[in-house]
């Protein structure tokens, strides 16, 4: 497991400025940060000249968490959904411009509407992230999709959901998410783990006691990490593992990282 590289998302630190945000960033032990694009830190180019900046002189490598409040890639709205999609491919802007590795983006969802259009929100999702991959490539930007629930009315919140993207759509090289505290919700993380071990290529780590999507630090839910991290080693994972928690960061990193050094 030496070849997994660990991170921590700024998520945790959404509620406060960007420039206590920034702060964080000089001290943080960790290489890979995760900027999300939304709230109080949503990006614009004198942010990114900042971010570039402690990039450079702190040596870290960026990440970037597209814009996920009031955004619904599925919206049966024509004239949302533009401004979504202009929100997002400037989201897209702004990672490229952080030299970004990856941007990650959430799944459509369903809406009021949807019970009398059957159907149509996965005609729609899948429209949309191929318009979304398009830009991506134009971008020179690697991008990877999120499960989220089903109960926060998420589409795409198991293995089946992501094979049949990739059955419908030529978005091959569109990687996987896998956060285990929206698996965990579903009960999905181990079959995720099996089935699609080859396109996952980020992981966001917290914990939950499988009712909420509480963002709790590792082992303060009801997640088994041991039996995770047994998983990660049979399959071979050596992608990113990103910690997404809004308490005990620190210890949440250094405790994914002791379990997996015993593999």
């Amino acid at each position: 497991m030496s070849r997994v590289e660990f991170g921590l998302s700024m998520l945790y630190s959404l509620n406060k400025p960007f420039k206590k945000m920034v702060n964080h960033l000089e001290s943080i032990d960790a290489k890979i940060v995760e900027i999300v694009d939304d709230g109080l830190h949503a990006l614009n180019k004198r942010r990114i000249s900042i971010l570039n900046e402690i990039r450079k002189s702190y040596e870290l490598r960026f990440t970037v968490h597209s814009p996920f409040a009031d955004i619904n890639i599925a919206s049966p709205s024509k004239s949302l959904l533009k401004v979504m999609l202009k929100r997002l491919n400037r989201s897209m802007f702004f990672a490229k411009a952080l030299d970004a590795e990856l941007w990650v983006f959430h799944p459509g969802n369903k809406t009021g509407i949807s019970m009398f259009y059957p159907g149509e929100d996965w005609k729609q999702n899948v429209k949309t992230i191929s318009l979304l991959h398009e830009t991506a490539k134009d971008f020179g930007l690697k991008i990877a999709v999120e499960n989220l629930p089903e109960k926060y009315g998420f589409i795409m919140k198991n293995p089946e959901d992501f094979i049949r993207l990739y059955n419908e759509t030529s978005v091959d090289d569109v990687g996987i998410v896998l956060d285990t505290g929206h698996s965990n919700l579903e009960g999905e993380t181990e079959a995720f783990l099996r089935k699609l071990s080859k396109r996952i290529v980020h992981m966001h780590i917290s914990d939950n006691m499988g009712e909420h999507d509480q963002h709790l630090g590792v082992g303060c839910g009801n997640i088994d990490w041991k039996k995770f991290a047994k998983i990660l080693h049979e399959i071979k994972y050596e992608k990113t593992i990103i910690i997404e928690t809004v308490e005990n960061v620190q210890k949440s990193l250094h405790k994914i990282q002791e379990l997996l050094s015993f593999q």
